[in-house]
């Protein structure tokens, strides 16, 4: 049995773990701008209009019917750039079977274009809203960390989001027409 002082500190510990995810939660809440919907996992997915790398507006919605990995990446993040490689496999990999990535570039135009043009990869970029909100906040990505990748399913409902690269066995395992996260 514990002893009353035991039972106090474990009380203590017990409100302060508490507070702490309530005061997380409510922090991540904080990154939202009023009025700005932000997609949770379950959701359908937003039918954004993006310029492609290739200078034509795309919509979401023409990749309906593909389980899309949204990939959210920068020129000047090293963690995506590392990514990248397994992305592009992934897409040789699964593209036959019904998925897509599709890279969103939350980056400046020019500075796409001049990395895609050195280091081309085969699926589609399409470039992300930076202003508020971002593309990537809308998509749950709060703290606008990159990288950060959200999977849709076929009918675009969001499946599951990450923060930070994803790696081959978890690319395999989102992108694979027989598992779901």
């Amino acid at each position: 049995m514990l002893s009353r002082t035991n039972l106090i500190i474990l009380g203590v510990a017990v409100v302060a773990a508490i507070a702490g995810g309530w005061l997380q939660h409510e922090s991540r809440l904080a990154h939202v701008p009023a009025g700005v919907q932000v997609v949770n996992v379950g959701d359908l997915r937003p039918d954004l209009a993006l310029t492609g790398a290739d200078g034509k507006e795309h919509r979401l919605s023409e990749f309906h019917g593909q389980r899309v990995l949204l990939n959210f990446w920068a020129s000047w993040c090293v963690p995506c750039l590392a990514e990248m490689p397994a992305l592009n496999a992934a897409q040789h990999k699964f593209g036959d079977q019904g998925a897509i990535v599709l890279g969103i570039a939350m980056d400046d135009p020019a500075r796409v274009h001049a990395f895609l043009a050195a280091r081309p990869v085969d699926y589609p970029i399409l470039i992300g809203q930076l202003t508020p909100p971002s593309t990537s906040l809308r998509f749950g990505d709060t703290d606008e960390v990159l990288p950060f990748s959200v999977l849709l399913d076929a009918n675009g409902r969001v499946l599951a989001t990450r923060r930070g690269p994803l790696d081959p066995d978890q690319l395999a395992n989102w992108l694979s027409p027989a598992t779901a996260p």
